[in-house]
């Protein structure tokens, strides 16, 4: 992997963190500093950095920031209810989160609590890109969601580590893109990480992928996930679910990619909030209005897909088969 793309960098000497500022790709890879908790909060909500597990190891440098300014237990509670409150879908952000007021807790230090899960989530993409790159076959052409690559992470990526590894293994691969709909993380984020380590890509408005599934176009799906269900229904990115179903009926398998953080033991379906984000998001693009004056529109940000459309999860521990139970 070209280690000069690296969406989150601790400045140990500045004491700053700086993130890969992703609403400016692909035109331009410009950078974005967070000195205090609020650049960090405000960073997450606002989608300059974005993916479950990069939004995870943002949130706990935020904490370490806090920590930094104001070790009181006041404040550093304040911190954790601003940045807890920043996106309600992905299970990651909690997860680092309240990792960082048990070390808080325990009187240890919250910035070596945020560079342990920082270095754990390298390690863990790394994991999911070796174990996962055996389900990807020589020739094989592969569909891929949203951006679940290094850019979603520390580095590798999730779904992308699966189709990353399996280059590195010089297994001819292709790539197809999902544009993704309504902020383009496909098209702008997927599409330019993969050509910008040389591995083929193609990308696609995201109402085709059933045609190409029908003409035979289509080997594998991997997508990547911001919520796992113990009955592992999946929380990702809106289209995710439709996917889902036109590879159960075109016989393509379909994979998911997780971390063990992305999991939650404690929730039911019922339990999650849906994002929905600012319409404004659908109703331009690049500034531009494309929809008629007084028309609304819906923006979710993620869906559910049930367990029965999963062929197998891939995680740093293995790959689960949810309909082998």
């Amino acid at each position: 992997m070209n280690n000069d793309l690296r969406p989150i960098i601790w400045d140990d000497d500045n004491k700053q963190l700086i993130l890969i500022d992703q609403r400016k790709l692909p035109n331009s890879l410009e950078y974005y500093t967070c000195k205090n908790y609020h650049d960090v909060a405000f960073a997450i909500k606002n989608m300059v950095v974005r993916g479950a597990p990069a939004i995870g190891v943002s949130a706990a440098y935020g904490m370490a920031l806090a920590e930094l300014h104001n070790s009181s237990r006041d404040y550093i509670e304040k911190a954790y209810n601003e940045l807890k409150n920043t996106r309600p879908t992905a299970v990651n952000l909690f997860w680092a989160l309240d990792r960082c007021i048990e070390a808080y807790n325990n009187k240890s230090s919250i910035m070596e609590e945020a560079k342990r899960i920082h270095k754990e989530d390298i390690e863990v993409c790394k994991k999911i890109g070796q174990i996962g790159e055996k389900i990807i076959d020589d020739g094989d052409t592969i569909l891929t969601h949203c951006n679940a690559g290094a850019l979603a992470t520390s580095a590798y990526g999730t779904a992308l580590s699966v189709i990353r590894f399996a280059y590195y293994n010089n297994k001819k691969i292709n790539v197809i893109a999902d544009e993704t709909r309504p902020r383009l993380q496909g098209a702008k984020l997927t599409a330019f990480e993969l050509n910008y380590e040389g591995i083929p890509v193609k990308v696609i408005p995201d109402n085709t992928a059933g045609f190409l599934m029908k003409k035979g176009m289509v080997d594998k799906i991997v997508v990547g996930a911001d919520r796992v269900l113990r009955d592992y229904t999946v929380f990702n990115k809106i289209g995710t679910y439709s996917l889902a179903v036109l590879a159960k009926y075109h016989n393509v398998p379909f994979y998911v990619t997780a971390p063990y953080s992305t999991f939650d033991f404690k929730n039911n379906i019922e339990d999650i909030t849906i994002e929905e984000r600012d319409e404004k998001e659908v109703i331009y693009i690049d500034g531009v209005r494309i929809i008629p004056e007084g028309v609304s529109a819906y923006n979710y940000a993620f869906d559910a897909t049930p367990a029965e459309l999963i062929t197998g999860i891939i995680t740093e521990k293995g790959i689960i088969h949810p309909n082998n139970r």
